[in-house]
């Protein structure tokens, strides 16, 4: 085992880290306010990985982790971690695939055995009736996120939009139904060979822990695991920071009311640019103070809901996301001029000082909010680690935000905030009459052919 490198000696979070002999990073911070250990657990995979036929197995095996492993059954893990009074989950994105529990202080042993034994031991139960039954959870998860809520599939149609065909980035980690349907148990287990292996991992223990034990029961659980060499680095999602143009899509369906939305392409996670992107959509779209929401639903009362955020990408240009939904008899074309009128405006003036100062104040809360808690640090540890290639800057993060000037944020609004550099969806909603010719068609279909 390396040694031990010295802590942070930063301002912020005292961090130390660890490489084991087979390549997992470590990453210890140690806090004792509370008698609490968040334990994260980050693999170095996500939606960015797949090939196109395969989407959603990224998804799909962030399910299967929880299925058993060689020492634990079926749903072992949820029943031992909740048994020792802790909480757990994981989640997938473009970019990572993440583990996480939190545990009282002295249950830390458990978490990390548990986290070990199916990162070494998993193929061992991986079986036909646990991919069948994981497949059949994220296909009905498919159907109740995105196919059967309103709206629902406006995320997966604007990255379609905002990436082109063959980007790595073109499709979202839900996956398709045909390709879910098309997995095989080998496809999985191939995956699992390939991606989760302790040298595509890092792993954060965060809360009231004792370092040297911490990484003694490290050694002891993951140190035996063997690295694996046959991972092939994310094919490049890079490209020109303007699409050129604008992308539009007209969409009918049952859904509430019309609805604007668009993804604007923004600068990578991780750059300067980027933050002061993110403090654009602040002042735009950030809330009842925000710009977008005083115009079109205080002042105009032609939305009820209007907002503007961002989705931070590292490997591929970050989105700029709008969502703006009419009230009563208002158009598209009416909130489109609104908005239009309004990034215009800001390009020209930028943010005042009383509004670059909320914004700055309002991400300042948000950040110190999630680092307030273990997991939080844990999950942040983690991802500077995987996706910049150091935690410690995350001691960076807010005083970097905080330096960005009016300026700054105005330039990457008017550089990036504009028609020619968006992907529109219109929401148009169904009428009685567009149902009933729905229904027509249908039935004259299914006429024709029982003819046949």
């Amino acid at each position: 085992m390396a040694n031990p490198a010295p802590a942070s000696e930063q301002r912020g979070i005292a961090i130390t880290e660890h490489r084991l002999a087979n390549g997992l990073r470590v990453v210890l911070s140690e806090d004792h306010l509370t008698p609490v250990a968040a334990v994260c657990l980050w693999y170095d995979v996500g939606s960015r990985h797949e090939v196109k036929g395969r989407t959603g197995l990224a998804h799909l095996f962030e399910h299967l982790m929880f299925q058993g492993s060689a020492n634990v059954s079926n749903n072992g893990h949820f029943e031992l971690v909740q048994g020792a009074g802790g909480s757990l989950n994981g989640t997938t994105s473009f970019e990572r695939t993440n583990y996480f529990e939190t545990m009282p202080a002295h249950q830390l042993e458990l978490a990390l055995w548990l986290e070990a034994d199916r990162m070494g031991s998993l193929l061992a139960a991986l079986d036909d009736a646990s991919m069948e039954n994981q497949r059949d959870v994220v296909k009905n998860e498919r159907r109740q996120r995105y196919d059967n809520v309103p709206y629902g599939t406006a995320f997966e149609r604007l990255t379609a939009l905002s990436f082109p065909d063959g980007h790595p980035y073109h499709h979202t980690p839900i996956g398709s139904m045909a390709d879910l349907d098309a997995a095989t148990l080998e496809d999985a287990r191939a995956f699992f060979r390939t991606y989760y292996a302790p040298n595509n991992a890092v792993l954060s223990v965060v809360g009231d822990i004792d370092p040297e034990q911490a990484i003694a029961w490290v050694e002891k659980y993951f140190g035996s695991i063997p690295a694996h060499d046959g991972k092939q680095p994310p094919r490049d999602g890079s490209l020109p920071e303007s699409i050129g143009r604008e992308i539009r899509e007209l969409i009918r369906e049952d859904v509430p009311s019309r609805a604007l939305m668009a993804a604007y392409r923004l600068p990578h996670d991780g750059t300067r640019e980027a933050d002061a992107a993110d403090l654009a959509l602040t002042v735009l779209g950030s809330g009842e103070s925000s710009r977008l929401y005083n115009r079109l639903v205080r002042r105009d009362r032609t939305a009820v809901a209007a907002g503007f955020g961002l989705l931070r990408l590292s490997g591929a240009p970050s989105l700029g996301w709008l969502d703006v939904k009419t009230s009563g008899d208002a158009t598209v074309e009416q909130i489109e001029a609104a908005v239009d009128e309004e990034l215009a405006r800001f390009a020209a003036e930028g943010p005042t000082a009383a509004e670059l100062e909320r914004a700055q104040a309002q991400i300042e809360r948000e950040w110190l909010d999630r680092l307030t808690t273990v997991a939080g640090r844990a999950d942040e540890l983690c991802r500077y680690a995987v996706l910049f290639g150091d935690p410690k800057l995350l001691n960076d993060a807010l005083p970097k935000v905080l330096d960005v000037t009016a300026e700054e944020v105005r330039a990457v609004a008017a550089a990036r905030l504009h028609p020619q550099n968006r992907a529109v969806l219109v929401y148009e909603p169904t009428t009685a009459e567009d149902t009933a010719a729905d229904t027509a068609a249908t039935a004259e279909t299914d006429e024709e052919g029982a003819a046949v």
